[in-house]
C-alpha cells in the first residue's frame, strides 16, 4: 500500500482550466492525486450545492499523468461531497482547491467557489487549502508559483492544519519565482464591493443586466492579505466555517427579551 498522502483536488474554474492542471502537476510530486472537479466554470458559486436536480460524474483522462480524474456536473462543494462519500475508498489526507484564476483575498472569500470547496472539506474533517492567483486571464502564468505551492502544501501535511481551520492562499502575479517577496500569515482585510449594473436592452426590447463593480479596501493595516499581496508577498489567511460572532454574545445577552 502506498504511504504517499492521498490528495483530493478540485476547483471552480472547471476541470480543464490551466490553474487546476498546474496544481495537479505539483501535487503529483507530493502524493497520490484524485481530481473531482466541475465539468464547466462555477466561479462565484459560493457554497451552493445541488438539491433540485441530479448529479452526473464521469471518469476521464485529460493527460498522461498518474492522477485519477472525475468530471462532475455539480458545484465545487458538490464535488467534495461526492468525492468523500462516493468516489474515494478512504478519507483524503488533504484537499487542495484551485488554482483559481483571480483573487479570493479579503471579502472575495465569501463568494468564492474555490474556497467553499476547501471549506466543505474542512467541515468533513479534512485539512484543506485554497489557492488563488491574482490574474483572471485564462492564459495566466502559474509556473513561478509552483515552488511556493509545493512548499506550503508540504508544510501543511507535515505540521498539520489546526482543526476546523482552512487556509486561504492568494498569490501575486509575477513573471519569475524570484520576484516573490516571500510568504506572510495575514488577517483578512476589511473591504467591500460597490456593485454596479450595466443595463442593456436586447433586440426584443427586454432589459438585461451585467454585474460590474469597484473593489474598495477600507483597511490600512500592514497585517492584511491585501497589504501583503500589494507588496509582492503570498498571503495565507487561516479561516473557519464557524460564523459565530463570539465577541458579541455577552453584549446580546444583556438584551431584555421578556
Amino acid at each position: 500500500m502506498s504511504k504517499r498522502p492521498l490528495i483530493l483536488i478540485t476547483n471552480d474554474d472547471g476541470i480543464t482550466a490551466p490553474g487546476i492542471r498546474t496544481l495537479i502537476s505539483v501535487m503529483n510530486q507530493i502524493g497520490d492525486v484524485v481530481v473531482v472537479a466541475p465539468n464547466s466554470p462555477q466561479s462565484a458559486m459560493g457554497h451552493a450545492i445541488t438539491i433540485n436536480s441530479t448529479l452526473h460524474c464521469s471518469k476521464i483522462e485529460l493527460d498522461n499523468g498518474p492522477q485519477i480524474e472525475f468530471s462532475c456536473s455539480g458545484t465545487p462543494a458538490d464535488c467534495v461531497k461526492l468525492a468523500v462519500n462516493e468516489l474515494l475508498d478512504r478519507k483524503p489526507d488533504i484537499c487542495i482547491s484551485g488554482i483559481n484564476h483571480g483573487s479570493n483575498s479579503s471579502i472575495n472569500v465569501i463568494y468564492s467557489g474555490t474556497m467553499s470547496a476547501a471549506l466543505e472539506a474542512g467541515i468533513q474533517g479534512i485539512p484543506a487549502i485554497g489557492y488563488s492567483l491574482l490574474d483572471y486571464h485564462w492564459g495566466a502564468n502559474f509556473e513561478p508559483l509552483k515552488p511556493a505551492i509545493k512548499t506550503i502544501t508540504e508544510n501543511a501535511i507535515k505540521n498539520g492544519i489546526p482543526q476546523n481551520i482552512v487556509l486561504n492562499v492568494n498569490m501575486p502575479k509575477v513573471n519569475e519565482s524570484k520576484d516573490l517577496k516571500g510568504i506572510k500569515i495575514c488577517r483578512q482585510a476589511k473591504a467591500h464591493w460597490i456593485e454596479k449594473f450595466d443595463k442593456r436592452t436586447n433586440p426584443m426590447g427586454k432589459d438585461y443586466y451585467w454585474l460590474t463593480g469597484e473593489f474598495i479596501n477600507e483597511d490600512k493595516g500592514h497585517d492584511t492579505d491585501e497589504w501583503a499581496l500589494n507588496k509582492g508577498f503570498i498571503s495565507i489567511v487561516p479561516v473557519h466555517y464557524d460564523l459565530t460572532a463570539h465577541d458579541v454574545i455577552h453584549e446580546l445577552n444583556t438584551w431584555d427579551f421578556e
